[in-house]
């Protein structure tokens, strides 16, 4: 597992992790994919998964979208694993920035994730900066939001069983940016 850089624990009992690493490394129920509403998994992390994991993941990705249509922010999409060391991956749609209310699809993207995560019992799960990459949403801002929509589900869900969510950031700039915002507004 990625070494953690910073950690917090919420009132309810579970607890939030920023570490620098390789998503589909952690060993995790889920980790959660950056993905597109078609679940078309080319590029960026959602490609880094399918190759990785294997083409399963796409193919489940294509019946999933065939028989429920687009995904969108708020109701992300789970398949299986493949080879990567966690159990599910869900798909959560963040926002393209500019397309705007920007802010409110992150963070719905977010909760829809964990929402998901406790429907399936999972007790742990992997996130990526979502969006930040080639969806463009400025890595601080996108760090305030997420840190931000954590807090408020466990805050609205304290009988989760999500016990450890990982925020699981791969580049120097992204943790940076991250560390920046955690450090002046703790999660």
């Amino acid at each position: 597992m990625a070494p953690i850089l910073r950690e917090t624990r919420f009132p309810s009992k579970q607890t939030l992790q920023l570490v620098q690493g390789d998503l589909t490394t952690e060993v995790v129920d889920a980790i959660v994919n950056a993905a597109n509403s078609h679940l078309q998994h080319g590029g960026g992390v959602a490609g880094i998964i399918v190759r990785r994991g294997g083409y399963e993941i796409q193919a489940e990705s294509d019946a999933w979208v065939r028989e429920h249509g687009p995904v969108s922010h708020a109701e992300p999409a789970y398949t299986g694993a493949g080879r990567l060391p966690c159990r599910y991956v869900i798909h959560a749609v963040g926002p393209i920035w500019g397309e705007g209310n920007d802010d409110n699809k992150l963070a719905a993207a977010v909760t829809g994730s964990l929402t998901l995560a406790d429907r399936l019992g999972l007790s742990s799960m992997a996130f990526p900066a979502i969006s930040t990459g080639i969806f463009g949403f400025p890595k601080e801002r996108a760090a305030g939001v997420i840190f931000s929509a954590i807090e408020c589900y466990f805050v609205q869900q304290p009988s989760s069983g999500l016990h450890i969510v990982r925020l699981t950031l791969f580049d120097q700039p992204t943790v940076d940016a991250f560390l920046k915002v955690w450090d002046t507004s703790k999660p």
